[in-house]
């Protein structure tokens, strides 16, 4: 422990001869070795802050454009045209020859810098096109072809991964106009026609009324701000939330589906922390490819990589804050009810997997007992913020909990050691998928410290998962660490043959730190837990993996595959409900600086019009007309969300401009307060070359989850793996007595297959109807539709 160190580093004693000093050499050593591993940190983070100032271009081009500019004077031209010679006449006399060639190192230098600018500038100006993204897929314009090439010119060589960050381009605000139009367009098919024609007074008096005011306060800010809609949405959506973040906000991914690389707990920690380290050491050095569109060259932003590790959630009574420190050298460890800070460095080195196992196991066989009231301390991040803001300032304010409280928040990440077994096992496969995404999503309610950026669980069968806060970042960004870190657990790091570490152990290593506490705030944790307690057994979840098919099947179909699965998701909703709801399907706007989601309002008058046609016994030729047509509406609702041209975020952000003036607006009022009924989100593969899925099919995580957004909705995430397996995870409440996540699996289900039915072959038997209330001609002339109440 670096505490004890520094202890036994330097001690003295009084004696009547004098001071007797004594100085420990190794614990002088390790500090040394510390800081030096601090100060490399600095230099390397100051090297990649010159690098990526200076992109496109590169430190080495500034030596080039010197000696260029020195080699065009020895020839007795002025390249400056007579700049050079204004500079040297501010300069003070060091004589002739030095004054020219200083004069020139000078102008050179602001030459280079201004090649720079433009440089960076003309890139940006590229990548705000977006006309490539609504062409047809194979079928480039020339204008397209053009600007690939440009890009690709002003984009340099080998960049880091924040090297694009200064030349992303800027959010635009859209046209209020045009939002309202894409609005109304959004709802026609969940209205009748008296209250589309409601909706539409209301949107035409905002339009031309508070709308023009709003949009030029938000206009304003999007040319001061790099980005008009994030710190909003962080702070409004996410911090200011007053409920619980367990199964509300924070969601979680699993671990392979089929596999388990080692039976021993301890093994599997040491393995998922080291290569968690290794991630985050990548990270620092920004080693880490940039991230792009998947299977293009087209960068998107990283600034959310920023705050994953040492951050942590802190409760306050009316907004939280996220905290994030430069480094940490210790991961914080729950184990039955006790908390433990376990170094991760020894001497400036990374602890090996071997290691890192020793000291797990350590943790694992310590036989202390929780301290009073410490058992259950976490379900105070579980439940509502005020009670936890509360208690922090009362109990957490000095002395041993705010130390202990510090080595929480201020660990890189929280590892729980979980006594239970999970996973995909018995002869009720289903069955134990359920509880297995329970437990990652909530637990115990206790047992997990949901304010941390995020937590790995590691259970006592050697499975895994991960439980992620939601406000410093979305899924994507956390996905591409959990990728990395399964990756390299099973075919870098490993296991020998007995299912431990490879590696060896120093037997100097010092024992885990169990955290000490001074404190019984029982009625505050007891009442945090009931809250908590009864969210999570309000919560119905199913997951299952579909491999009857996969995105190898339907793109064969000429159908785009995300498009594909939510029109199975707006078919199985409507055969179970017998109605349409609006529908929230998260794509993302990190084409731009500091972008994060946009909604995509998947249920849309073609998606209606297709499924009424094909529930009311259409011919098929027409059913898969509708299919085309709902598709391709779907795809470019998808891309306009993800250039800047959605919905739902435009009006938050006009909606937050009306309460900083104090005004009150009845339409954004009614648009906000509508719940979404049907959440989905789809959980892309982001580094498919890290895994083999031909030789080794049977590596494959199920993705993740979410809790219902709505009381009365489902939360539908999804994941396209390899060419034949989609998985599925569908949450919903016990207590609304029209939801039920296994009968919804069942009916996405049989839409896949009904869809993928409709597109090969002729009808094979006769299919269930379930309405005939709707009109055919839907996209022209909408029925009124009962809305989902």
């Amino acid at each position: 422990m670096a505490e004890a160190h520094q202890a036994v580093a330097f001690q003295f004693t009084v004696t009547p001869d004098g001071i007797d000093l004594k100085l420990s050499h190794q614990a002088l050593t390790q500090i040394y070795l510390s800081g030096l591993r601090s100060w490399k940190k600095r230099f390397i983070r100051l090297k990649n802050s010159v690098i990526t100032g200076v992109y496109p271009a590169s430190p080495s081009s500034w030596l080039f454009v010197v000696i260029a500019i020195l080699a065009t004077m020895y020839t007795r031209s002025d390249p400056s045209m007579g700049l050079i010679a204004k500079i040297q006449e501010h300069l003070p006399l060091i004589g002739c020859i030095c004054q020219t060639v200083v004069s020139a190192v000078v102008f050179s230098t602001l030459l280079w810098l201004s090649l720079i600018l433009t440089m960076r500038l003309c890139l940006k100006q590229l990548l705000s096109y977006h006309g490539w993204m609504f062409e047809q897929h194979g079928k480039l314009s020339s204008t397209t072809k053009a600007w690939m090439a440009l890009v690709r010119i002003f984009s340099g060589r080998q960049p880091l991964l924040y090297s694009y960050q200064g030349s992303l381009p800027n959010l635009p605000v859209p046209k209020v106009k045009d939002t309202i139009h894409r609005f109304l367009d959004s709802v026609r098919p969940l209205t009748d026609a008296h209250q589309f024609e409601r909706m539409s007074t209301l949107a035409r008096e905002f339009e031309s009324g508070m709308g023009k005011r709003l949009q030029w306060y938000l206009k304003l800010k999007s040319l001061w701000a790099a980005n008009y809609v994030s710190d909003w949405w962080e702070e409004y959506i996410y911090l200011r939330g007053r409920g619980p973040i367990m199964v509300n906000s924070n969601y979680y991914g699993m671990d392979f589906l089929y596999v388990t690389p080692t039976p021993i707990q301890a093994a599997r920690a040491g393995n998922t922390i080291h290569a968690c380290l290794l991630y985050r050491r990548k990270l620092n050095r920004e080693e880490l490819k940039p991230s792009r569109i998947p299977g293009s060259f087209i960068p998107l932003c990283a600034a959310q990589c920023e705050r994953m590790f040492n951050t942590s959630r802190i409760p306050g009574e009316e907004t939280d804050t996220v905290q994030h420190w430069q480094d940490s050298e210790f991961v914080a460890v729950f184990h039955r009810g006790r908390y433990f800070r376990l170094w991760v460095y020894q001497a400036g080195r990374l602890l090996s997997p071997r290691e890192l196992e020793h000291q797990v196991q350590r943790i694992l066989d310590d036989p202390a007992a929780p301290a009073p009231g410490e058992e259950r301390l976490g379900a105070l991040t579980a439940g509502d913020r005020v009670p936890w803001a509360e208690a922090r300032k009362t109990y957490f304010s000095s002395g041993p909990n705010k130390r202990s409280l510090d080595c929480i928040e201020k660990a890189a990440f929280f590892v729980t050691l979980d006594d239970e077994e999970q996973g995909m096992m018995g002869d009720d496969s289903g069955a134990s998928l359920d509880r297995y995404a329970k437990s990652l999503l909530h637990g115990k309610c206790y047992d997990r410290w949901f304010d941390k950026s995020f937590s790995f669980v590691v259970y006592k069968n050697g499975k895994n998962g991960l439980n992620a806060e939601h406000s410093w970042a979305d899924a994507p960004t956390v996905a591409h660490l959990w990728e990395y870190v399964l990756a390299t657990d099973s075919f870098q790091l490993g296991y020998n043959t007995e299912g431990h570490c490879k590696g060896e152990v120093d037997p100097s290593l010092p024992r885990p730190q169990k955290l000490t506490w001074e404190f019984s705030p029982e009625q505050q944790v007891g009442r945090s837990l009931a809250v908590a307690q009864a969210l999570a057994d309000d919560i119905d979840f199913h997951v299952f993996s579909f491999r009857d098919f996969g995105k190898g099947r339907i793109k064969k179909c000429r159908i785009s595959p995300d498009a594909f699965i939510q029109l199975t998701l707006q078919l199985a909703y409507y055969r179970e409900r017998g109605m349409f709801c609006l529908t929230y399907e998260a794509s993302m706007t990190r084409l731009f600086r500091e972008g994060r989601t946009e909604t995509v309002r998947s249920c849309s008058n073609e998606s209606c019009a297709f499924v009424c046609a094909l529930e009311e016994g259409e011919e098929r030729e027409e059913c898969r007309r509708l299919l085309r047509a709902a598709s391709e509406r779907h795809q470019n609702l998808y891309r306009l969300a993800m250039t800047g041209g959605g919905i739902d975020r435009h009006l938050f952000c006009l909606y937050v401009v009306s309460k900083y003036l104090g005004l009150d607006s009845p339409f954004l009022k009614e648009v906000l307060s509508e719940p979404w009924r049907l959440s989905t989100s789809q959980t892309a593969v982001q580094q498919g070359e890290l895994f083999d899925m031909v030789n080794h099919p049977e590596f494959i995580s199920c993705g993740g989850g979410f809790g219902p957004v709505a009381d009365d909705g489902y939360g539908v995430s999804y994941s396209l793996v390899g060419e034949n397996m989609i998985n599925f995870h569908i949450s919903c409440k016990h207590s609304c007595p029209s939801t039920d996540a296994h009968e919804f699996g069942a009916q996405v289900r049989k839409a896949l297959v009904d869809l993928l039915d409709l597109m090969y072959t002729e009808p094979t038997r006769t299919s269930t109807r379930t309405s005939t209330r709707t009109s055919r001609n839907y996209q022209h002339n909408p029925p009124a539709v009962k809305k989902d109440q």
